[in-house]
């Protein structure tokens, strides 16, 4: 058999006998295409080929020209199929009482076709996450992990169930890759709701569920009026980066969905005494939360168990802040993007996890409340956790010991992913009381644009892809996106083209994407909640570039001071201009009360450089840290002023630049800050906020 030697130098020869299975399969690169000097010689077999000539290959090969997909495979481009063997097609059929494929429905192949069809070229080097990175042809993530099959070699298992076969695995393709594998893999089809109510484990969430009404917000799957094709392609630049991906597209899919976190009945009744599908229990458990973060609605109707629908009852509180209104399909899609093993660079893409656990806010169905999610990498602050866990709503700091709620490993017992969902367990209740109120989220929010527009990542446009590679144009290193009216919730705007730029490794920005307004814009977006009342500083990270214009930015319709010039670097005339210290030994060797001097200085100015946690990296030899003194990287100080924490508040920015300035006087929206009276303070005397 020809095979693809991806693995030389790796999977041969001295190296092998000195590595264990999964050590060899730890090394793996998360480039997606490897370089040329590892593939033999092509022969000319497409996909379609592979399948046709390989007769323990036959039955699926049936699936997919029954499913009228395999004209599709014999022509040119970069897909991965992942092939089940005739025994994997005839285990799967006697699971279903039948026993030929002759007795699926051509519904069934093409639902089956699809599942296992990826429009990306994926090595098992590649699935190193806890899903591919990309949806497969059914717009559906697969779930990866590592394993071992019975010769204890070290394997991908996609969904729990399917083992990629050892010998056989990254068998190259003119097309793509094929990844044999030992099992059927099934998706399910099922809405998430039907797959909870499936699993007996929670059937006291499920029925709060029912019970409260919250069932019936969690039904949507998908705008079918959306069409892409309405939105032709946009081209162009952004900011200075001098690159050949300029092609903006619509999103595929204008998808709704939701991620769940279900505390087990046996852990409700385990810690909190409650039994199985005791509502009245949860309901009192739910008041003894909610009662002292709602006061104003103790006596209020609505309030009581005999009204569990209403909107402030704490029961329906309660469920409702378990769910997101977004779909992660794995753990990593809570936190910031991953890369692991590439050269020089590993961890949270744009963040140095030696400085900061990476973390992300995420929106919830109760009103006004979101969910902070850190993934653990600080080693001081472990506290009875493992490196690389996700917590949701911890603070384990100098000042809070409050540990948060575990985000369990899935079992394979029971399906989690729906068509418009996915749901987790955790370890402990999930709750937006008064410790998440006034200690864990009483502190700087910084979201990425990426979590600010929820649809972001339901949709699967986070696409990584290869960020050192961003003058690629192949869809597989990453695309641009193009958002068109209407497809972001609590956006609108006139005049706009609306853009984000894909990750690229040595841009100066938050994660190393942005999102950019061209033309005459008037745009406004939905700002994301705070958690009380009060004072709040509400900042815009940018990086000010030639290419940028000018906007009048207002906060709930009031201006925002003059009209903010994004090519002003920090060090110019319009901030703290030859006062702005331009080196990194210098500033490190200011004591805690001359930074703090500082930073006063510069908030009196209205900003603060980029945060010292940001981190920039090529994957080679020219790889760098970032530091507090980049003059072009700027948080600004959009507004400070009084937010009320149960109402929606909205930024709405305006072109003011002279014409067309710059690239069509763009303007970035990179990363976003809400920060209370409690942090932002720096008076010169020894308090400051962290540079982080």
């Amino acid at each position: 058999m020809r095979r693809n030697n991806i693995f030389k130098g790796i999977l041969g020869g001295l190296l092998i006998a000195m590595l264990t299975p999964l050590n060899i399969l730890m090394l793996s690169s998360c480039s997606d295409e490897p370089d040329s000097e590892y593939f033999y010689t092509f022969t000319g077999e497409m996909m379609s080929d592979w399948l046709k000539n390989r007769p323990e290959y036959s039955e699926f090969t049936e699936i997919v020209e029954r499913a009228n997909m395999m004209d599709l495979l014999a022509t040119y481009g970069h897909y991965t199929c992942f092939a089940p063997s005739n025994d994997a097609v005839d285990e799967y059929l006697k699971g279903r009482g039948f026993s030929s494929v002759s007795q699926l429905t051509n519904e069934d192949c093409d639902t089956i076709a699809r599942t296992h069809l990826v429009s990306y070229m994926y090595t098992t080097f590649d699935m190193i996450g806890h899903k591919l990175p990309t949806v497969n042809m059914l717009n559906r993530y697969l779930a990866t992990e590592p394993g071992f099959d019975n010769d204890s070699n070290a394997v991908i298992v996609l969904e729990n169930l399917a083992k990629i076969k050892f010998d056989m695995k990254d068998d190259s393709v003119e097309n793509g890759i094929v990844q044999p594998i030992d099992k059927v893999i099934e998706k399910s089809n099922s809405y998430i709701t039907d797959l909870m109510r499936e699993n007996p484990k929670i059937s006291t969430f499920y029925n709060a569920l029912m019970v409260t009404g919250v069932i019936n917000d969690v039904l949507q799957v998908e705008d079918e009026t959306y069409n892409p094709k309405d939105y032709p392609n946009y081209y162009g630049t952004s900011g200075d980066y001098e690159t050949n991906a300029k092609k903006y597209e619509a999103p595929a899919t204008k998808r709704y969905g939701y991620t769940f976190f279900i505390e087990p009945d046996s852990l409700l009744e385990a810690k909190y005494g409650i039994k199985r599908g005791d509502m009245r229990a949860l309901y009192d458990l739910a008041c003894s939360i909610y009662d002292k973060v709602y006061p104003q609605d103790v006596n209020a109707p609505g309030h009581s168990y005999e009204n569990l629908t209403d909107s402030v009852n704490p029961l329906r509180r309660f469920v409702q802040y378990h769910i997101l209104n977004k779909i992660a399909a794995g753990a990593d899609d809570l936190t910031p993007q991953e890369i692991t093993n590439k050269a020089n660079f590993e961890g949270a893409i744009g963040i140095d996890e030696t400085r900061v656990n990476p973390c992300d806010w995420h929106y919830t169905l109760l009103p006004h409340r979101m969910i902070k999610v850190d993934k653990i990498t600080i080693s001081k602050y472990f506290a009875g956790c493992k490196r690389n866990q996700r917590y949701i709503n911890r603070r384990y700091d100098d000042k809070f010991t409050i540990l948060g709620q575990r985000i369990e490993p899935l079992d394979d017992e029971y399906k989690h992913d729906g068509i418009n969902g996915h749901y987790f367990y955790v370890d402990d209740i999930v709750a937006f009381d008064q410790d998440v109120q006034d200690k864990v989220q009483n502190l700087r929010i910084r979201m990425d644009f990426n979590t600010v527009f929820p649809e972001f990542i339901t949709n699967g446009l986070r696409i990584l892809g290869n960020p050192w590679n961003e003058n690629s144009n192949e869809e597989k290193d990453g695309q641009n996106w193009l958002f068109p009216k209407g497809y972001l919730d609590g956006v609108t705007f006139t005049n706009c083209t609306f853009v984000w730029r894909r990750p690229g490794s040595m841009f100066d920005i938050y994660m190393w994407d942005e999102f950019n307004l061209l033309g005459n814009y008037d745009f406004t977006f939905r700002l994301p909640p705070v958690p009380f009342d009060g004072e709040w500083q509400v900042r815009l990270g940018f990086t000010a570039q030639d290419s940028r214009g000018v906007a009048q930015i207002y906060v709930d319709g009031v201006p925002q001071g003059i009209p903010l010039d994004m090519t002003k670097r920090i060090n110019s005339e319009a901030y703290i201009g030859d006062d702005f210290i331009s080196d990194i030994d210098n500033y490190d060797a200011q004591s805690v009360e001359e930074k703090a001097e500082y930073y006063k200085a510069l908030k009196n100015l209205g900003a603060y450089p980029h945060p010292r946690s940001m981190y920039c990296n090529n994957g080679g030899s020219g790889s760098r840290g970032w530091n507090i003194v980049y003059d072009i990287g700027i948080r600004k100080i959009i507004s400070q002023t009084y937010l009320d924490c149960n109402k929606d508040h909205f930024m709405r920015i305006r072109v003011a630049s002279d014409g067309k300035q710059g690239n069509n006087n763009e303007f970035a929206l990179d990363f976003l800050e809400l920060v209370p009276k409690s942090v932002f303070g720096s008076d010169g005397d020894g308090e400051m906020e962290d540079d982080l």
